[in-house]
């Protein structure tokens, strides 16, 4: 079995692999078992930057004609709620080509934008080519010249999607056999980020051109109260690369909606917003406090506040929140057009859960009008 790890700050952490190495390696376990009787313990699979994957075949057997065969997921030391599940694949001879499709424990597409179209099998466009590949390198290990038919599956896949993204997405009855290197990394944005590409196109298909954003839970549920039939795009900490997926995805306007507690560091041009990253909440609100008059007494409070909560109530009873919170919806204005440079209006809107007040950014408050007027849109 293959074995890679990454460097992470001091630390040295395991990669796993994705849903789409194992179906690749099923597969391919599968076409040996059928044109040979015989099984391996260990599949070596092409993975798409031309280096090679070895992994445990964990069962095999046939079936009428037809060989099954499982290779378990291990999301090395960034486990997720895949970590464990089998990914089966049942392989048939075909006069030619190859045929991949799904089964039980497998989602199918609901929503327009995703990697396949609608009504097709959870099967993302590198894992089908992975598994062509590895089908093929089958078929040329015992010289066979006909196709293959693979049906993929994941026992008790239909439950353990529901603990996942897929319903959010339009994924339904089942998880998605998906991957661009093959490798997990543990620690990586990259399949965080490729959320927030997906949901972006998403809604951009459903006609959506103004593209909602959302740190978190916190700021979804303002969006539904101001929004009720808008679905906000969920960008973590990511807010940098979520405004650079609304351009490439060619929406006309971005709007953030966010706690003033995390859209606060948006003030000092943070653009992730992670603790492990960049702090600078009270710094930032020092500096707008200064600017906008408060106390020296209550300024020399604010580094000592645990929660912006508790900042923005020292301002309150300052009397300088409304106009501190003028100056940093200005200050995130200026660093978010900055980000985008003028490819897309771009604005901000900020609350907190001590306060009925919304802070917006001039640009914010329009596009916030603007599709309070469709609605709620798409």
């Amino acid at each position: 079995m293959t074995v890679r790890y990454v460097e992470k700050g001091s630390r040295r952490l395991r990669c796993g692999y994705t849903t789409g190495s194992c179906a690749a390696a099923a597969a391919k376990a599968a076409a040996l078992l059928l044109l040979q009787g015989t099984a391996p313990d260990e599949i070596t699979i092409p993975l798409p930057d031309d280096s090679r994957l070895t992994l445990p075949v964990v069962s095999a057997c046939m079936e009428s004609g037809t060989a099954v065969c499982g290779v378990r997921k291990d999301s090395g030391d960034d486990p997720d709620v895949t970590n464990g599940i089998t990914v089966l694949a049942r392989v048939q001879k075909l006069h030619a080509g190859t045929e991949i499709t799904g089964g039980e424990g497998i989602g199918r597409i609901t929503r327009p934008g995703l990697d396949q179209p609608v009504g097709a099998w959870a099967i993302n466009s590198v894992p089908r080519r992975m598994i062509t590949l590895a089908l093929a390198e089958a078929a040329a290990q015992c010289s066979y010249t006909g196709g293959f038919r693979a049906e993929l599956s994941v026992p008790g896949g239909r439950e353990l999607a529901e603990k996942t993204y897929n319903p959010h997405m339009g994924i339904v009855g089942g998880l998605s056999i998906i991957g661009t290197t093959g490798i997990v990394e543990p620690m990586s944005t990259a399949a965080l980020v490729d959320t927030i590409r997906l949901e972006a196109r998403m809604h951009y298909a459903a006609g959506q051109r103004i593209l909602l954003l959302t740190p978190g839970n916190y700021g979804r549920e303002f969006l539904r109260r101001k929004l009720p039939a808008k679905q906000a795009v969920q960008c973590s900490n990511f807010i940098g690369e979520a405004l650079d997926i609304g351009i490439a995805a060619g929406f006309s306007g971005i709007l953030i909606a966010g706690h003033a507690g995390k859209l606060v560091k948006l003030g000092a041009g943070i653009m992730n917003t992670h603790s492990a990253v960049a702090d600078g909440r009270m710094e930032t609100l020092v500096t707008c406090g200064l600017l906008a008059g408060a106390s020296p007494a209550v300024l020399r409070q604010l580094p000592d506040c645990v929660t912006v909560d508790a900042a923005l109530a020292l301002l309150k009873e300052d009397g300088s929140l409304t106009e501190t919170m003028q100056i940093l919806t200005a200050r995130i204005d200026k660093y978010l057009r900055r980000r985008v440079k003028d490819a897309v209006r771009v604005g901000a809107v900020l609350f907190s859960l001590q306060y009925p007040d919304i802070w917006q950014s001039p640009e914010g408050a329009a596009l916030l009008r603007e599709l309070m007027q469709q609605g709620g849109g798409a």
